[in-house]
């Protein structure tokens, strides 16, 4: 297949490492400068790597951007489901179950300086690049991997969930939403008791709808 002259070169996968090293210094340039501030040499300064080498890794400064955020999300994603096998893998109590998951995940939520920035960060950016809102409503692997453990305590008896992504909906707006609104998303410190006091009033309410 000819390639026309004016088509841009294919991108190099390259070395795994260097590209995290690139992704964790963007992270921090994007996170402090906002997209429009921020500078590739910045990036290149921070990550170590030449910006000659960014480029041919990433293609551009928007791509750079967008796989960046991309790639912060799927480490979100896969921590998210170490989280589910530690509190949620092999279940006797419902109630103590639902309730390590829930105070572990928004202890990290309301405690993750990298989190609240990148939420903070696409927000920001969001009218800028319409992509990032599209992701956000399609990427429902976090979601999704906690329906899937729902239905497999349903299958034991422990829980009633005839929409597994409805009552995960519910679960993570329970046992979150409170510690959120009580931390400003991450700007007021709330120590281990109050987080616990919040989750519990959570899931107590989610056991209500959903326990046999």
């Amino acid at each position: 297949m000819l390639v026309k002259r004016n088509d841009p070169p294919p991108l190099r996968e390259g070395s795994a490492a260097k590209r995290t090293a690139i992704v964790r210094a963007a992270l921090e340039v994007f996170v402090r400068e906002g997209y429009a501030r921020a500078s590739v040499d910045a990036i290149a300064a921070g990550s170590g790597i030449s910006k000659r080498t960014i480029y041919d890794y990433f293609g551009d400064k928007e791509q750079l951007f967008l796989s960046t955020l991309q790639a912060t999300m799927d480490a979100h994603t896969a921590a998210f489901r170490e989280l589910l096998d530690r509190t949620l893998g092999q279940v006797s109590d419902i109630e103590s179950a639902l309730t390590l998951f829930g105070r572990e995940f928004a202890t990290e939520i309301a405690r993750s300086a990298e989190r609240v920035a990148v939420m903070r960060l696409t927000i920001a950016e969001a009218s800028h690049f319409p992509v990032l809102l599209e992701r956000a409503s399609s990427n429902s692997s976090v979601q999704r991997a906690l329906a899937d453990r729902l239905a497999e305590l349903a299958e034991q008896g422990l829980l009633d969930v005839p929409d597994p992504m409805e009552a995960a909906e519910f679960l993570g707006i329970l046992v979150t939403g409170r510690v959120n609104n009580r931390s400003w998303y991450g700007a007021v410190q709330l120590d281990d008791a109050e987080i616990a006091r919040l989750v519990a009033g959570g899931v107590r309410i989610f056991l209500r709808a959903y326990r046999p």
